[in-house]
């Protein structure tokens, strides 16, 4: 990467003030350094919601936040929120049940409630946060399915609160760099993109394995990020998808709770999108995009890091930090200072992907090619 594309990148990052600190990594010395300047605006306080594991790395992430500090929890656990309490220093009267946190509208020192329960409680937990006066951030997917989804964005329109979707990889800077690479036509004529997603799940007793509590099965949770990716990568919007499911364990994966799905994606410009999501692959985290100039790749792609990319020209050696605190910065951004994201994370974007996710599982039962309308 040139200096001046560096550069670039970072007048676009730090935007509105907002002040991040990223972690450069030295490949000539082995030393690292830490790149930080003076905070400025207001700090965002924030109750997190549902204190499992992904609130734990969220809650640590958010000890280097320069605009973004934890003021409020809400969780069924009471020993959690002592815990929790005594750590995060979060006073009593600020720890709440999922019972009782309608009462948060009376607590002037949270401005934010961070949604991370399973993805069948995002809805009423958005609703009732929003109704409460709060702001919400929401983890994906945002929602079941289409009908909850456009509730949640008019509770919290209703209620003249924002609601944004924990999309931590719109703000990754090898991200950033690839779209900023494409929109300066450096790439071409954008033609294919592939996305790999996958994993192999382990406990079959927890709650992303029952379709009561999760909506699905790996699309939901990790094939997500190749339906967003293939959006944002591109840059356009799809207009249809074909799928098909393949199930190779029923007593694992019961019915509604997807595998392996592979998913393919069509776009105005003819460009195509072959992707693939599974509970029962190992090694997919990978992102390729092709143009008729270039090429582009992540590889780990949508990992918690270190992201890694290249392209037809170089490697890609940007800053690596905690995403988590990137992401918790940015959002203080968005919702404190109206800033504008390169990529979008407000709850549209985040029904866009629902209403995909949708058209592919019923892509999987028909067999049938299905027309996508988002814009």
């Amino acid at each position: 990467m040139t200096t001046n594309s560096r550069r670039y990148f970072l007048q676009r990052l730090l935007a509105s003030s907002v002040t991040i600190p990223f972690l450069y990594s030295s490949v000539a010395s082995g030393k690292t350094s830490v790149l930080t300047a003076n905070q400025q605006g207001p700090t965002l306080r924030v109750a997190l919601m549902g204190l499992g594991d992904y609130a734990s790395r969220v809650a640590e992430a958010m000890q280097s936040c320069k605009r973004a500090k934890i003021t409020g929890l809400i969780s069924g656990t009471p020993a959690k929120l002592q815990q929790w309490g005594e750590k995060y220093q979060v006073p009593e009267d600020s720890r709440y049940s999922y019972e009782n946190f309608d009462s948060i509208r009376d607590n002037s020192n949270i401005d934010v409630v961070y949604v991370i329960t399973p993805n069948a409680l995002h809805h009423e937990h958005t609703i009732r946060a929003a109704k409460a006066g709060k702001h919400v951030i929401c983890e994906k997917p945002m929602a079941l399915d289409v009908k909850e989804g456009q509730e949640m964005i008019d509770a919290c329109a209703q209620a003249g609160v924002k609601l944004l979707v924990g999309y931590r990889m719109h703000f990754e800077p090898n991200t950033l760099e690839i779209i900023q690479m494409r929109d300066k036509g450096e790439l071409g004529k954008i033609t294919f993109f592939q996305g790999l997603s996958g994993f192999r799940i382990g406990d079959p007793s927890q709650w992303r394995l029952n379709k009561a509590l999760a909506g699905g099965g790996s699309l939901v949770d990790i094939g997500i990020y190749s339906v967003n990716g293939a959006r944002y990568m591109v840059g356009e919007e799809p207009i249809w998808v074909t799928a098909q499911e393949t199930k190779t364990d029923t007593i694992k994966f019961k019915d509604g709770v997807d595998e392996t799905i592979q998913f393919q994606l069509g776009f105005p410009s003819g460009a195509v999108a072959s992707c693939l999501s599974s509970y029962n692959i190992d090694h997919l985290d990978r992102f390729f995009l092709s143009g008729d100039k270039g090429f582009a790749e992540l590889h780990p792609a949508n990992g918690y890091g270190p992201i890694k990319g290249r392209t037809h020209k170089n490697e890609l050696r940007m800053p690596h930090g905690a995403q988590q605190t990137l992401q918790m910065d940015e959002m203080a951004a968005i919702i404190l200072d109206g800033k504008q994201p390169i990529i979008p994370v407000d709850g549209i974007e985040g029904l866009k992907d629902v209403k995909i996710m949708e058209a592919i599982y019923q892509a999987c039962a028909t067999g049938q090619k299905q027309e996508l309308k988002l814009l």
